[in-house]
């Protein structure tokens, strides 16, 4: 699984972090101290840990990921990154 898109919302900067769905890869995330959670009235789960983003975005960097894009979506901020093939 090449990407990876992580979010905060923007008053948050200093954690939690969204990094990834149910789907995400369980050990990337576990390397990243994501949990699995549902919020009370979603109806999806998502992985999200108490670090603030830089955080994570070192962990992935350090993962061999690559920022491709960011964006700021009404109070969220998302980034993209890809890990090229080995």
């Amino acid at each position: 699984m090449p990407y990876v898109l992580i979010s905060t919302q923007i008053r948050l900067t200093s954690g939690p972090t969204c990094c990834g769905d149910k789907d995400a890869d369980p050990k990337l995330m576990a390397r990243l101290d994501a949990k699995l959670v549902k919020e009370f009235g979603n109806s999806f789960e998502e992985y999200r840990c108490d670090d603030p983003p830089r955080l994570v975005l070192n962990k992935l960097e350090k993962e061999g990921y690559r920022i491709v894009s960011s964006a700021g979506i009404g109070q969220t901020i998302v980034w993209t990154l890809y890990k090229p093939d080995d």
